[in-house]
């Protein structure tokens, strides 16, 4: 009962965080900011990157979208922002090939900076162009991305746990199931709806393949990360969130789905 209350106010901190910063947008890229620093601090320690320069990088990306964001002349489609789209989505899909083929991912022994900069940094940048979607403060469209992964991850517990049979990735994750993927995929997909009819963000259409985005590539980013903590022998990224673990395990699936994400909000912008 004890482990229960602790890891119920750890939660409820993070999730008070998260959603009394969607009111002012200065507070929203200050707190994606405090995460993505956190995580990386995280991340750096489960790939054994003793540096500072991941943090520079970070802080130098981050801190030039900020400004961008919270700048009146600028504009989300530019080039700048697409290149650096096409390079986190290439990595992401690199890290999925190296996920189901290779024994070890080759980015946590070699070339480390890689996945600091275009996993990790990237997906806090994505998060934050996301609630800035068409150059304009939208942080419910980044809120609705956070209750759709809430949403997966819970029901695929729930129902992995009480019904699931077959195992999805034993040797990385044994407690997740095909069962509990499918659960998961279909509540976030009822969420869609109520999130498509309670806020005045995109059409219901947009918010049900956005609800397969979060559920598809999340999970992939959940189990990406699994393996690199199999990978450093830990079973959480951190201690930061008491009965969670780290605070990278709490994001790691939206920081891997938030590009694919923000790719599907350029699309719907584009032929709208």
């Amino acid at each position: 009962m004890k482990e229960f209350f602790i890891r119920a106010i750890s939660g409820f901190i993070y999730v008070a965080l998260l959603i009394g910063s969607l009111y002012m947008q200065e507070a929203l890229i200050s707190i994606l900011a405090i995460f993505g620093l956190l995580c990386l601090v995280e991340f750096s320690k489960l790939i054994k990157l003793h540096s500072f320069a991941q943090y520079i990088i970070f802080i130098l990306l981050y801190g030039f979208v900020a400004y961008a964001c919270l700048s009146s002349n600028f504009r989300g489609s530019n080039e700048a922002t697409q290149i650096l789209l096409v390079i986190t989505i290439f990595v992401n899909l690199i890290l999925i090939k190296d996920l189901f083929a290779e024994k070890k991912i080759p980015l946590f022994e070699s070339k480390r900076y890689i996945a600091t900069t275009f996993y990790l940094t990237s997906g806090f940048i994505f998060m934050a162009l996301i609630s800035n979607f068409e150059d304009k403060f939208t942080p419910f469209i980044l809120l609705g991305g956070f209750v759709l992964v809430w949403v997966n991850d819970s029901a695929a517990y729930v129902i992995g746990k009480n019904f699931g049979k077959q195992k999805l990735f034993p040797s990385i994750s044994p407690k997740k199931t095909v069962e509990g993927f499918l659960g998961g995929l279909f509540f976030a997909a009822v969420a869609s709806y109520f999130i498509a009819t309670y806020t005045d963000t995109l059409r219901f259409n947009n918010w049900l393949m956005l609800a397969i985005i979060v559920s598809v590539f999340g999970t992939l980013g959940d189990l990406i990360e699994s393996k690199f903590k199999r990978q450093a022998g830990v079973k959480d990224s951190g201690v930061i969130m008491p009965g969670h673990g780290g605070l990278l395990d709490r994001l790691d699936s939206l920081i891997f789905a938030a590009p694919f994400f923000y790719l599907f909000l350029r699309i719907v912008s584009y032929v709208s």
